[in-house]
């Protein structure tokens, strides 16, 4: 591997890493080509992306990271100079500065750290529907939700957005004259919409919102471009997110990093090979990507990894094997890091087997012997040369990280949050004028212009008035309960008529319900790649 001259430290071209029987490099120029960390449950994973992760930062190159289990905060803290890793660091040649750099912490559920957010439309129809894990049938009704609320000028912003438009997509010829008919008709013209596949897609929904998914889906949406920022010294900000409690939900820990690379291929412009990339992505538990992912899914992935380096992009997958990760995307992973694998079933040996074959040979090691024997800290790494081919795999001492190994403490992260620079952007959700709000609108104008009656009193007039919009005998109690939209104009004029006011249904039904969505629906598509 290129070694630059003189003391043991990054430049402007290469990040120190760690040193065998030479010192090794990370080449900046080479860092879009994407790289992986592998091994065992307690071998270094966590160092070796803090090494990293400091060494891009020092370049002034911008990096976000899932962190699982909090152990990456402490790269935000200055490090302990303790005696382990002094003499770690005097054993290769290195002289311990402590350092610490500055770091954005982030989180879906807004606890830990600024809210992340995304509304439903960005998310689009293909990841949502593996967020909600659903059939083809399921997707497909799906997509026509999305197709319908498109050519309707309705914005999907949160949960309520998408419920209320599944919900006002269900045929229902009791209900004609509710305002929807040409919302149900449009959905009608992709295909068969039944109640049965809607409610499924509304139970899952639910689940979603039991585990916390609908904090994820509002306004304000995350700007891709917050994390791409360097600080007054010129260093790459560190961008950290919080994933300890999403990793209780695994399918929405995945899909939601899936959408943050997805989202940056599509905003950023193409650029080629830059001297250093723009930004450095690492995904933890990476194999969470793959698990039950269909065949399709897998190649959308495998087309995102290895056209995103063109944007600027490395992507850097974290996880405990290389068999994890399918083999047209690990062809893609030019950089590799290597910790101990443990062998003790024939699975595990098929495993250190398969790892020892995705590095360049190299004369003086045997790689799938040195896999099971490598000490803590210790790594098999090869990256890539000048011309962009593997150097020979090499056994090396990872160097100690400049910033606290470990979590930090409450009270300290809390004060990095309150000095943020994104303090205050993110905080407060928004609930603007959407889907949700223009199909309200849609009722009260229809239940405004329905005929009523005073005769027979009260409770008589309501149910004449309901039932010459759905079609139904409200007090005779048989009003149908397959419709949300038939329930919630009920209530509304029901809750009315008990706080003592019968008159102006439309009023009471449409109440301070003004303003238009203002602006287009644009799905991200990935350049047409993975949305439609």
């Amino acid at each position: 591997m290129a070694t630059p001259e003189g003391k043991l430290t990054d430049t402007s071209e290469q990040i120190f890493i760690g040193r065998g029987e030479q010192p090794v490099w990370l080449t900046l120029g080479l860092a879009n080509r994407h790289g992986l960390v592998t091994g065992a449950t307690g071998t270094g994973k966590t160092v070796s992306l803090q090494v990293m992760a400091e060494g891009f930062a020092r370049a002034g190159v911008p990096v976000f990271a899932a962190d699982i289990k909090g152990d990456l905060s402490g790269i935000s803290e200055v490090g302990e100079a303790k005696d382990s890793i002094i003499k770690r660091a005097g054993d290769m040649g290195l002289s311990f500065q402590p350092d610490q750099f500055s770091t954005v912490f982030w989180d879906v559920f807004g606890e830990q750290g600024h809210p992340v957010r995304a509304t439903v439309t960005e998310m689009g129809p293909l990841l949502l529907s593996r967020m909600l894990d659903l059939n083809d049938v399921q997707e497909g009704v799906l997509n026509v939700a999305f197709r319908v609320a498109d050519e309707n000028g309705l914005a999907l912003i949160d949960m309520k957005d998408l419920r209320s438009l599944l919900d006002a997509i269900v045929p229902d010829s009791k209900a004609d004259d509710d305002g929807l008919a040409a919302i149900r008709k449009a959905a009608q013209s992709f295909g068969n919409v039944t109640k049965a596949t809607v409610g499924t897609i509304q139970r899952q929904l639910l689940v979603l919102e039991n585990q916390g998914g609908a904090k994820f889906f509002g306004e304000p949406a995350l700007t891709l471009k917050d994390f791409m920022r360097t600080d007054s010294d010129g260093r790459g900000m560190v961008n950290i997110l919080v994933a300890d409690k999403l990793m209780q939900s695994p399918r929405l820990y995945a899909t939601f990093l899936l959408w943050m690379l997805s989202e940056l291929f599509e905003e950023l412009p193409e650029v080629g090979d830059l001297p250093k990339p723009k930004l450095v992505f690492f995904f933890d538990e990476a194999h969470l990507l793959f698990n039950d992912a269909p065949k399709a899914l897998l190649d959308k992935i495998e087309q995102v990894v290895r056209l995103i380096r063109s944007k600027g992009v490395g992507v850097y997958l974290v996880t405990q094997n290389p068999i994890d990760v399918p083999d047209k995307v690990l062809a893609q992973l030019g950089n590799r890091v290597q910790h101990a694998l443990r062998a003790f079933t024939p699975r595990d040996q098929k495993a250190v087997a398969a790892a020892a074959q995705t590095f360049r040979p190299n004369p003086k090691l045997d790689t799938a012997k040195v896999i099971t024997e490598l000490g803590k800290g210790e790594a098999l790494v090869s990256f890539l040369e000048g011309n962009g081919t593997p150097a020979m795999v090499e056994r090396v001492m990872i160097r100690p990280p400049t910033g606290r190994i470990g979590p930090i403490a409450p009270e300290e992260r809390k004060a990095i949050m309150d000095k943020s620079p994104m303090k205050g952007k993110y905080d407060t959700a928004i609930d603007s004028e959407s889907a949700y709000e223009l199909i309200q609108k849609r009722l009260a104008g229809a239940a405004a212009s329905a005929p009523s009656s005073e005769a027979g009193g009260i409770l008589g007039q309501i149910g004449g008035i309901v039932g010459a919009i759905f079609g139904t005998n409200v007090t005779r109690g048989r009003l149908s309960t397959g419709q949300l939209i038939a329930r919630s104009v009920t209530r509304t004029v029901t809750n009315k008529v008990v706080g003592g006011v019968a008159a102006n249904l439309g009023k009471s039904v449409g109440g301070a319900m003004g303003g238009s969505v203002g602006r287009a629906l644009v799905r991200g598509a990935l350049g047409g790649i993975l949305r439609r």
